[in-house]
């Protein structure tokens, strides 16, 4: 797991990427590692995911619908403005990275499902405050106050207005798709990925009680080899504890029945 200290995982409300919710509001910063790591990052894998069921992207309503977007590469002022009517100006200021918006969610959406993701390219600001652990190596664990550090954020999560989320969303989905094309999936739908991928965090295994860890290497990873082999998502969800991760997954459950038209 990445020593650097800038993760949390779900939504700051932006154009309705659900995914991009999901990583706002449970963002944590990786283990600790015994020792310094290089800080080069890995750039994003883009495998062709498989094919599977095709959902339109949801429509928006008139007149949001019939406005003229701009061009990718000019498209953050347009996003930030969107996000002005989903949260407040202190959140988009204290939490978004203001640059490349909609490129950096689509490249954080792909690489969740995935061993590892490029940090560089998160679409939001490092937060503060330490990974919590106790014990010694052999009888180390995720500490249990380490899930109180996440509370304030599932708490603004669980304030989100689902429908408001994914019809701001679709206002602004030419722009998603654009970026998931230059990803590398000329035939790919973004809509379908971003809903694979909503599946594949809640597929999340839930565990209770205390979370072993080993620092084999240089890093930390979690002991249960099952555990460690899980992608970079769903490691976020385990870390942020049972009762937030569920919270989580209530509301991506809410999105996706959103971008679905399921009741």
């Amino acid at each position: 797991m990445n020593k650097a200290d800038p993760f949390i995982v779900a939504g700051a409300v932006i154009a309705g990427a659900a995914a991009f919710y999901f990583w706002y509001w449970t963002r944590e910063p990786p283990l600790p590692a015994p020792a310094a790591v290089s800080s080069t990052l890995p750039a994003p894998a883009t495998p062709e995911p498989e094919a599977g069921q095709h959902f339109p992207a949801p429509q928006p309503p008139e007149p949001v619908a019939a406005r003229e977007l701009p061009a990718l590469d000019a498209s953050d002022r347009t996003v930030l403005d969107d996000l002005a009517g989903l949260a407040s100006a202190d959140t988009i200021a204290r939490y978004v990275v203001p640059q490349q918006i909609i490129r950096n969610i689509v490249v954080t959406v792909d690489n969740l499902p995935r061993k590892s993701f490029a940090w560089r390219l998160s679409p939001l600001k490092p937060v503060g405050g330490a990974f919590q652990t106790t014990g010694t190596e052999g009888n180390l664990v995720i500490a249990a106050g380490n899930a109180s550090r996440y509370v304030p954020y599932v708490t603004v999560a669980k304030s989100i207005n689902a429908k408001k989320l994914v019809l701001a969303y679709g206002g602004l989905y030419p722009l998603f798709q654009k970026a998931y094309e230059d990803l590398g999936y000329p035939k790919g739908y973004f809509n379908d990925r971003l809903i694979a991928v909503i599946d594949h965090l809640l597929a999340t295994p839930e565990r209770a009680g205390p979370i072993a860890l080993v620092t084999p290497r240089v890093q930390s990873e979690f002991a249960d080899p099952e555990l460690e082999a899980l992608s970079s998502g769903q490691k976020i969800l385990l870390r942020m504890g049972p009762e937030n991760a569920a919270a989580i997954k209530d509301k991506l459950r809410e999105i996706r029945n959103q971008l679905t038209g399921a009741k």
